[in-house]
């Protein structure tokens, strides 16, 4: 595990973003684990949320020339990554988010920032079942870039209905990789290693969590 996923998650569990329990998902399943990433929500936690993105790209060695972020949530997200990518890596993306409705008025159009062209990296907080992405993809090729890989928060690594997860039939439908910060056996990992007996008690639950429903 590289430095800055390990201060990711000390960080999430530390501030309540990342929490242990009982939570039923939307799919009915039980989880021992939870992960909103709207708690992302003062500009301290945005910040940190920003650099670790921008250090999560660096690390995979993706090409790309401009960040994509798809409304809403991914406006601020967008915004906030271009910024670290600047002022930690020197790296100067070009970036852009989309309305939920085209304006007929003022610059008018479906799309805010600079031109959506070229190499473009999308920004979300987690993939669950796609749909957001894959109307983000839609658009992304509508204007003729071309869509290099996705960036996300946490990979739950949970499959679906299928034996795959949202994000490998993701991968596996358009081609591109998706980076995330974390994922779900990094978790384990730094919750088995860890001193915190506290933490060290929840890692059974979430290893089994995973070994019935991981993709």
């Amino acid at each position: 595990m590289q430095d800055f996923q390990r201060r990711f998650l000390e960080f999430v569990i530390d501030h309540g973003i990342l929490r242990f329990g009982d939570f039923t998902l939307k799919s009915g399943r039980v989880s021992p684990y939870f992960f909103n990433a709207g708690l992302f929500n003062t500009g301290a936690g945005l910040s940190f949320l920003a650099s670790s993105y921008a250090q999560a790209i660096i690390h995979s060695g993706m090409r790309f020339n401009m960040l994509f972020g798809p409304a809403y949530k991914g406006i601020p997200l967008v915004a906030a990554t271009a910024m670290a990518l600047y002022r930690d890596h020197g790296l100067d993306a070009a970036w852009c988010f989309n309305r939920k409705e085209a304006k007929d008025h003022g610059e008018g159009g479906l799309l805010v920032g600079a031109d959506l062209a070229g190499r473009v990296l999308l920004v979300d907080d987690v993939i669950t079942a796609g749909t957001a992405v894959r109307e983000s993809v839609n658009i992304v090729r509508g204007r003729g870039a071309e869509l290099t890989g996705i960036l996300i928060a946490m990979d739950r690594q949970e499959r679906g209905a299928e034996t795959l997860s949202a994000i490998a039939e993701i991968e596996r439908d358009y081609a591109v990789p998706v980076i995330s910060v974390v994922n779900l056996q990094d978790l384990i990992d730094y919750l088995a290693a860890g001193e915190d007996a506290g933490l060290q008690s929840h890692a059974d639950a979430v290893q089994a969590y995973r070994e019935q429903y991981g993709a």
